[in-house]
């Protein structure tokens, strides 16, 4: 398993995160969140982290190249280790460029795992999410046995909704997943090794159905 190549899609909410982070324990696999790439070159001041920040501070989206760039950088650092990359890509360009990136590598992606979830349970989930003012954990009201819970555990602060988990943001944010990614996710069929698994049920069930698909 060590030179398995795998990337994980699906809508925000839908737990992909969580699930790359148990598939790469279980497999000995790293795991390339774009999002954690990207924060530590910008806190590393690499040079396409400093060029990235500019973008970031314009409140502009990091373009396609930086970001293709970080991802070679890290693939060439991990050598032959085998790597889950989650929240990339997320466009068909991105996509594209990405297969000619590991073609001109000489490899190739084994696995494309989806997590499939209805529109509306997104909804639920990420509407019912709180932070708290103070620390960091996140709860979530939908999946506490019907708690009313109002202040945090931990450190006794204020639990907040915040701003992208207000109804309308995350609706629109799913349009904008299905206007990016269903071309991604057809993409991934049509070249073969796409597999799709629902996301219900207990995190270890779909743990164990994304396993199933890498057995």
């Amino acid at each position: 398993m060590a030179g398995m190549h795998l990337i994980i899609l699906g809508p925000p909410g839908s737990g992909k995160g969580t699930q790359a982070a148990r598939v790469s324990a279980e497999l000995g696999l790293e795991h390339l969140s774009t999002g954690d790439v990207l924060r530590e070159a910008v806190s590393s001041r690499t040079p396409l982290g400093v060029e990235a920040e500019m973008y970031m501070k314009q409140g502009a989206l990091v373009p396609d190249e930086v970001i293709l760039g970080l991802i070679r950088e890290e693939l060439d650092r991990l050598g032959e280790t085998g790597w889950i990359l989650d929240g990339f890509p997320r466009t068909l360009a991105q996509a594209e460029s990405l297969t000619a990136q590991l073609e001109e590598r000489g490899e190739t992606i084994d696995k494309v795992l989806l997590i499939d979830v209805d529109s509306e349970e997104i909804v639920r989930r990420l509407t019912s999410r709180r932070i708290s003012s103070s620390c960091n954990p996140i709860y979530n009201l939908a999946t506490m046995s019907g708690e009313e819970l109002d202040t945090c555990e931990k450190c006794g602060g204020k639990l907040v909704k915040r701003p992208d988990d207000e109804e309308e943001t995350v609706r629109r944010r799913l349009e904008v997943y299905e206007e990016q990614t269903a071309p991604v996710i057809d993409f991934y069929r049509k070249r073969g090794g796409l597999a799709a698994v629902r996301g219900a049920g207990s995190i270890d069930e779909i743990t164990a159905e994304l396993l199933r698909h890498l057995a």
